[in-house]
């Protein structure tokens, strides 16, 4: 179940050698109804959605604030009623995403593989870790070689859109940038590496 006032990164592939996203039109559809489901339940630090796979990372909202959007979740009593209504959000959300992808490309089943994961994150470090693996996902898969030519992710608006956790946790605008690159260079010589070795 997911806990209020928490960081979790969310991700999911699609179903079998299926992609999420064909077109550009549905990373931007995809968005749209990303922010209708979960704008209201949780805060978005970092995103990055693949033609296969998107990661998420989210920081679920206080209890009050999700009870001030939804007077249904006021009538819930228990805890477990109320973080099952978090995760509903998430798994509607889906749901309609995959619902008008089928009908577009008139294709039937799952899209995303059952059942999304989620992991929890509960140190400044991790999370720093994983603000840098999600937007430098699109690299480490081959899609681009800088991550700042990849459009459907936060890289460029994160500093500027959560502006208290960027100065927490990686001060300056430099630093934010070179820690991306020297994990960039991790990724570069792994590879090299790997090559070499096959």
């Amino acid at each position: 179940m997911l806990q209020f006032s928490t960081y979790y990164h969310i991700f999911n592939h699609a179903n079998g050698d299926d992609n999420l996203f064909r077109e550009e039109k549905n990373y931007s559809f995809f968005l749209n109804k990303y922010h209708q489901h979960i704008d209201p339940i949780a805060d978005t630090v970092a995103w990055c959605l693949m033609p296969n796979h998107f990661h998420l990372l989210v920081k679920i909202k206080r209890e009050a604030e999700v009870a001030s959007t939804f007077p249904k979740f006021q009538t819930l009593e228990r805890f477990e009623e109320r973080s099952k209504f978090v995760s509903k959000q998430f798994s509607n959300f889906f749901s309609s995403y995959s619902q008008a992808f089928n009908k577009v490309y008139n294709r039937r089943g799952s899209l995303f593989i059952k059942n999304f994961k989620r992991k929890e994150i509960q140190s400044d470090e991790y999370l720093k870790t994983l603000i840098l693996y999600i937007q430098l996902n699109p690299v480490k898969h081959g899609f681009v070689s800088r991550n700042q030519d990849w459009q459907w992710t936060s890289f460029n608006e994160f500093p500027n859109q959560q502006p208290e956790l960027f100065n927490r946790l990686f001060d300056t605008l430099d630093i934010y940038k070179e820690q991306h690159l020297n994990r960039q260079r991790e990724f570069n010589e792994y590879q090299i590496l790997e090559t070499e070795l096959t």
